[in-house]
C-alpha cells in the first residue's frame, strides 16, 4: 500500500509512541511502526516486568523476615507459574494504554519491520503486507539489545540475558550473574529475595561502576549477608553446559574459582539496535559504539530524520526517551524547541534502591564549583524506624556560594520515589532553604531531604551538628 503522510515513527517503545502521540497533537498525520509489542523493550521485557517482580519479592522477604515485626508465618512458598501470569496481566494492561492512547490522538500504527530506504520513504513488511510510505519526517526509535560476550552466548536455557531472566518458569537455587551493572544486579536481588543462592561475577573493582562507592556500599553488604558470592576484577573465562546445571570457570583476584549454577545471567551492557535504518547509506552519523548523533532538537545529522531514545545513547533510561520523543515531535512541527532540561534522574532498584540526579560532588568540584555536601541518614528518621528500613541517608551537594542545588543522591528505602522531588529542585534551581522551608508531612520518607536541607544551612533539627 502507498501512503503519505507528515511524520513515520519507528519503534513503539517510550520514546516512539509518547513522540507519535504529540505529533498527533500538533497536527501531523502520524504512523508509528512496530515489529512487536506496543510499549518496546521497557514494558515487555525491562522496566515494567522486573519492578513488578521486584515489588513481589520485597513483600516476599518483608513477610519471610517478619519475625523481627511479630508476624509469624509458616509454609510461606512464591507460586512462580501465578506470579509470570500476574507479571503479564500488568504488561497486557499497560500495552492495551497504549494502543488506546493512539487511537485516540489518530496515530496509525503498522506492526512490521520498517526500512528506511531513502531520505523521507520508509518500507515497512508486515506478515501478509507491505506498506510503501512517503513522509516529511522519519523518528528513529528502534532501542538497544543485550550485548553477547563471547563464549557466553545466549542459548535461551542456561545461558541467559535480562529477557529470559524475567521469564523463568521456577527460581532457580543457584544463580550466576555475569556483569555487576544495574540491570544484573537489580535482578541478582530480586533472585536473592526468592531464595536464590547468588554469585556476581564483575570485571571492574566495584558492583554499580560508575556510581559512588558510598552509595553501594549498602547494596554489596545486603548481598553479602542474604549469602551472596562477590567476585570483583574478575571475568569468566570458559563454561561447560554438557550436564544438567552449567559450570563456570572464574578467573578472581585470588585465583580460579569453579561456579555451578542453574542458569548464567549474562549482563554486561547493551547496544543500538539500527538493523534496516540504512544510517551509513544515508548519512546519518554515529558515535564509536554505533549510538545515532542528534543535536538538542534530536534531529540527526540528515534533515528530516531524528533519533530519540536508547539508540541515541547513555542514558538508557525510559523517562529520557519520552522527553526526547516529544522534542522530536515538536522539532518535527517547526516548533523552537530544544532538549533543555538541567538534569535526568536515574534510579537503580536493588536492595537497598539507590537514585541520584545532577552533580555530585566529584562532578560538582570538577565543574569549578565551590561544593558544599550535606546528609541525614534514615536511621534518624521515624518512618524509616517504623519500616524496618533504617539504611542509608539522602545527600544533598550544593553551590557553598549561594547554596543551590546542584545534585542529590539517596540510598535506601523508596529511593526511586524520593528522587523526583530532588529532580525538581536541580531543575527549578531551587536552594538549600528553599527545601528547608519546604514544610514535609511527618512520619514521611521525604522528610529526610528537607532535614538534609536544614543542616545545609547550618541549622540541623534531628541530628547533632558536625
Amino acid at each position: 500500500m502507498q501512503k503519505e503522510v507528515d511524520l513515520v515513527v519507528i519503534g513503539g517503545g517510550p520514546g516512539g509512541y509518547v513522540c507519535a502521540i504529540r505529533a498527533s497533537q500538533l497536527g501531523l498525520r502520524s504512523i508509528l511502526v512496530e515489529k512487536a509489542r506496543l510499549g518496546g523493550e521497557c514494558l515487555t521485557a525491562g522496566c515494567i516486568p522486573s519492578k513488578s517482580l521486584i515489588s513481589v519479592a520485597k513483600s516476599f522477604d518483608k513477610v519471610r523476615e517478619g519475625g523481627k515485626f511479630g508476624i509469624r508465618v509458616s509454609g510461606l512458598t512464591v507460586d512462580v507459574e501465578a506470579l509470570q501470569s500476574w507479571k503479564a496481566g500488568v504488561i497486557n494492561t499497560l500495552e492495551t494504554g497504549i494502543a488506546t492512547l493512539c487511537k485516540g490522538n489518530k496515530v496509525e500504527v503498522i506492526r512490521g519491520v520498517a526500512e528506511i530506504t531513502a531520505p523521507g520513504r520508509v518500507t515497512v513488511t508486515g506478515d501478509a503486507t507491505t506498506d510503501e510510505i512517503q513522509t516529511k519526517s522519519i523518528v528513529i526509535a528502534t532501542g538497544s539489545s543485550s550485548i553477547q560476550l563471547p563464549g557466553l552466548e545466549f542459548d535461551g536455557q542456561k545461558v541467559i540475558s535480562s529477557r529470559e531472566a524475567l521469564e523463568l518458569k521456577a527460581i532457580p537455587r543457584k544463580m550466576l550473574v555475569v556483569g555487576g551493572g544495574y540491570i544484573g544486579l537489580e535482578i541478582a536481588c530480586m533472585y536473592q529475595r526468592l531464595g536464590s543462592q547468588v554469585t556476581v561475577v564483575e570485571l571492574t573493582d566495584q558492583l554499580l561502576p560508575g556510581t559512588e562507592p558510598d552509595l553501594v556500599r549498602y547494596v554489596y553488604r545486603n548481598l553479602e549477608r542474604r549469602g551472596a558470592t562477590i567476585h570483583l576484577n574478575s571475568k569468566v573465562s570458559s563454561v561447560d553446559k554438557s550436564s544438567q546445571k552449567v559450570s563456570a570457570k572464574v578467573e578472581t583476584e585470588t585465583g580460579p574459582a569453579e561456579v555451578e549454577a542453574d542458569v548464567i545471567l549474562v549482563s554486561v551492557g547493551r547496544k543500538p539496535l539500527t538493523a534496516g535504518m540504512n544510517l551509513q547509506k544515508l548519512g546519518v552519523e554515529v558515535d564509536p559504539k554505533g549510538f545515532i548523533k542528534t543535536d538538542s532538537r534530536m534531529q540527526t545529522t540528515v534533515r528530516g530524520i531524528y533519533a530519540v531514545g536508547d539508540v541515541r545513547g547513555m542514558p538508557l533510561l525510559a523517562h529520557k526517551a519520552q522527553k526526547e520523543g516529544i522534542v522530536a515531535a515538536e522539532s518535527a512541527a517547526g516548533l523552537p524547541t530544544v532538549a533543555e532540561w538541567q538534569a535526568v534522574p536515574w534510579a537503580i532498584f536493588t536492595d537497598p534502591e539507590i537514585s541520584g540526579v545532577g552533580l555530585t560532588e566529584k562532578q560538582a568540584i570538577e565543574a569549578g564549583y565551590q561544593v558544599k555536601k550535606t546528609r541525614f541518614p534514615f536511621a534518624g528518621l521515624g518512618r524509616a524506624l517504623a519500616a524496618g528500613e533504617p539504611d542509608g541517608f539522602v545527600r544533598i551537594v550544593s553551590d557553598a556560594k549561594n547554596n543551590v542545588v546542584l545534585g542529590v543522591q539517596i540510598v535506601g528505602p523508596e529511593a526511586s520515589d524520593l528522587i523526583s522531588e530532588a529532580a525538581l529542585a536541580v531543575e527549578m534551581g531551587a536552594t538549600l532553604e528553599d527545601l528547608a522551608l519546604t514544610i514535609h508531612p511527618h512520619p514521611t520518607l521525604p522528610e529526610a531531604i528537607m532535614e538534609a536541607a536544614e543542616s545545609g544551612m547550618g541549622r540541623p533539627i534531628h541530628q547533632v551538628r558536625p
